[in-house]
């Protein structure tokens, strides 16, 4: 991925608060192995993820619950990758899996934000030329073999985050968030995306501001020149430094 590592961060975090999307859902951090993706998030945060469950579309997941200052909320991070136990040996295409190849380093991909209201958030989004995908009906067991069901947004390809520096929307509906029944949790402290090249900086914010949800949103950084566009993940593990994942 673009970089990992400990970096100098300190206190509790408390004064970016209000630049963290106020909607956060999840963040997705995906790799084409899901055992060593688990692996490699553990040895970095000293938090290892929780199974989660596998998909109709050849991944499995992860998941690690995200306080904020401390407490506990409706947001989470998950590690997927391709479910072991795949019908077929090629890597899904979700979140970018496939196209990347068996030999990627884990990166965080995307992001899920939960509007009040997902059709009408999809319909303010499509009026003003932004288009963020019909909203699916899907389910998976988790591993106590309580069913989850939720809706989210889908690409025009069928795949979640075909543009990953838009958030896909997602509405759990009856089903407990995941981010409150999980186990492990690591806490966040930034969240955003950065881009480099002025132009797609600002057409993103304006993309951004058409989906109506004001800060619930990742907030855009200007990147230097030369820097890879993507996004900015600072979590803070029990050993109380905080980890840099991303660009």
């Amino acid at each position: 991925m673009g970089g990992a590592g400990v970096s100098g961060v300190g206190g509790s975090g408390a004064s970016g608060l209000a630049e963290l999307p106020g909607l956060l859902d999840h963040v997705v951090v995906a790799g084409p192995d899901l055992a060593h993706l688990v692996d490699w998030f553990a040895e970095l945060t000293g938090v290892r993820a929780a199974a989660g469950g596998a998909h109709p579309t050849g991944s499995a997941n992860a998941l690690v619950a995200l306080s904020i200052a401390g407490a506990r909320g409706p947001q989470y991070l998950e590690l997927i990758g391709p479910d072991p136990d795949r019908a077929s040996p090629e890597l899904p295409a979700v979140f970018g899996i496939g196209s990347r190849g068996a030999a990627a380093e884990p990166w965080v991909h995307s992001y899920a934000v939960h509007p009040p209201r997902i059709a009408e958030t999809v319909a303010l989004a499509h009026a003003a030329g932004v288009e963020l995908g019909p909203v699916r009906e899907l389910s998976r067991l988790a591993p106590d073999g309580t069913l989850l069901e939720w809706r989210l947004t889908l690409g025009a390809d069928g795949q979640q985050a075909a543009r990953p520096e838009l958030p896909f929307l997602i509405d759990w509906g009856a089903t407990r968030h995941p981010g409150e029944s999980t186990d492990p949790v690591v806490e966040l402290l930034e969240f955003a995306r950065v881009e480099p090249d002025p132009a797609a900086a600002e057409r993103l914010e304006r993309e951004l501001a058409a989906l109506g949800l004001g800060a619930g949103v990742a907030r855009v950084l200007r990147g230097e020149p030369g820097e890879d566009p993507g996004y900015r993940l600072t979590l803070r593990g029990p050993s109380g430094e905080a980890v840099s994942l991303g660009v």
